[in-house]
């Protein structure tokens, strides 16, 4: 008689899990008919980016965005929508940046395309004029040291192509960003030119930001057009007079005060229980910042605004951050975890978008074994709108601080990233280049894990 009993009560664990399977699958069909058919995110985005533009914090056009932020939350449904304060750097690029090859052979030269780094020292008004020495790596950096007080150090570390994920490209490229003007300086180089992060075939040069090493002098530091990387390379190779003219008139000012946006709806069972959705407010000034990181911005938007069109009431309470100033200093993700920490607030999961607006393949994860296996889980009903790959280890910038505070699993929307290093930090950022479609199904994405992890926790 046991046996039968165990058997009947495992048969019925098996239909309730089903049912449940099944219900998740019917909300989450609900939730991706309503983005897909009457999503706010794209028309969000375009003001944002049409009426707003490059919001590099400190500026005017932060403040601007941080108030369509609270607007735009407000209008999706917000229970609550307020300003959480935090310090930012006040970073301006002043004139635009001029730079051009001298040489005393005869031949036209055009100028060189080339963006100040965030956070760089300019180089003056009169500029900056001398030799230029290429490397390829730091340990030819090392080999040369004798050779570089005085001359300009190039870093022309090209992005590695056989990396299938393109992240992986910039992770092994961008220390010439961070850390090459200081490593340069050490041996008397007057500037650096870098690189930029990127497989593009355009030659716009990416910004982004330097990392000064505060026992070493600052000297400026500048990203180059990979067409003209190919072509000042050339030029240094065979031409032994040739100098490069850089002038950049960006400054530091002092701090300033931006903000997080923060948009909830409160949770019915566990309100003192939290799950953080966001992106970053803040973006380069020389572009509109539409796929780094308006997208990441109106995708959690879109999820607020959709739980609350079709009455899906969240168990705990949900968290839409517009992080501030992530691009140079991540002060805002480094502030919501402070609040957090001092709060001694719960949070089960944050998520982030911060890859791009481009078609969802999966998500990025960082948490214990055990909690990945439940997020992992929930792939099959995932899967229908393109999320298969769960297996990369990582998050977000923003939620990485809150992350390490509290322990908190995070994770991050893992699109397809081929084409988004041909536009990040560079002028091409733009609303024209982001898809209306990959837009969406990447808030349809995020929305149903956020739905998953609010009813079953990790």
């Amino acid at each position: 008689m046991k046996k039968y009993l165990l058997l009947f009560l495992c048969c019925g664990s098996i239909v309730g899990a089903n049912a449940q399977a099944n219900r998740d699958s019917l909300v989450i069909r609900q939730v991706a008919d309503e983005i897909l058919a009457n999503g706010k995110a794209y028309e969000d985005l375009r003001v944002l980016t049409k009426t707003i533009g490059g919001r590099l914090a400190g500026s005017p056009q932060m403040v601007k965005a941080e108030q369509w932020g609270a607007a735009t939350l407000r209008a999706a449904g917000a229970d609550t929508v307020y300003f959480q304060e935090c310090m930012v750097p006040h970073w301006v690029r002043g004139e635009k940046e001029q730079a051009k090859i001298i040489s005393n052979r005869r031949d036209f030269i055009p100028p060189l395309n080339i963006l100040a780094l965030g956070n760089s020292v300019g180089t003056g008004a009169k500029g900056v004029t001398a030799g230029v020495i290429e490397v390829k790596s730091f340990d030819e950096l090392e080999a040369k040291k004798d050779q570089i007080k005085g001359k300009i150090v190039f870093y022309n570390y090209a992005f590695k192509s056989n990396f299938v994920k393109t992240f992986h490209s910039y992770g092994d490229a961008v220390k010439f960003r961070g850390s090459g003007a200081s490593r340069a300086a050490k041996y008397g180089a007057v500037a650096v030119i870098v690189r930029s992060m990127s497989h593009s075939t355009d030659n716009n040069p990416h910004t982004g930001s330097v990392n000064y090493d505060t026992t070493q002098p600052k000297i400026p530091a500048v990203a180059i057009g990979l067409q003209d990387a190919d072509r000042l390379s050339t030029r240094v190779a065979n031409d032994p007079s040739a100098k490069v003219y850089i002038r950049t008139m960006c400054q530091k000012l002092p701090d300033t005060i931006g903000h997080n946006v923060i948009g909830e709806i409160r949770g019915a069972k566990y309100p003192d229980e939290f799950v953080t959705v966001g992106g970053h407010l803040d973006s380069w000034d020389v572009c509109e910042g539409a796929h780094d990181d308006g997208a990441g911005c109106v995708q959690s938007i879109e999820i607020l605004r959709t739980f609350k069109k079709l009455g899906i009431q969240p168990q705990r309470t949900l968290r839409v951050v517009l992080f501030a100033n992530e691009e140079n200093g991540g002060r805002g993700g480094a502030k919501y975890a402070e609040i957090a920490k001092a709060k001694n607030e719960k949070h089960v999961f944050a998520l982030e978008s911060d890859a791009g607006g481009f078609t969802p393949r999966g998500f990025m994860l960082e948490c214990t074994p055990e909690q990945r296996a439940k997020l992992v889980s929930f792939k099959p009903l995932l899967l229908p709108y393109g999320a298969y790959d769960f297996d990369e280890v990582g998050g977000g910038v923003d939620v990485g601080f809150l992350h390490r505070a509290l322990g908190t699993p995070m994770g991050e929307l893992s699109p397809d990233s081929q084409r988004y290093f041909d536009i990040h930090h560079a002028a091409s950022d733009v609303f024209e280049n982001v898809n209306r479609r990959e837009l969406l199904l990447g808030a349809v994405n995020m929305a149903g894990l956020i739905y998953l992890v609010d009813q079953y926790g990790l």
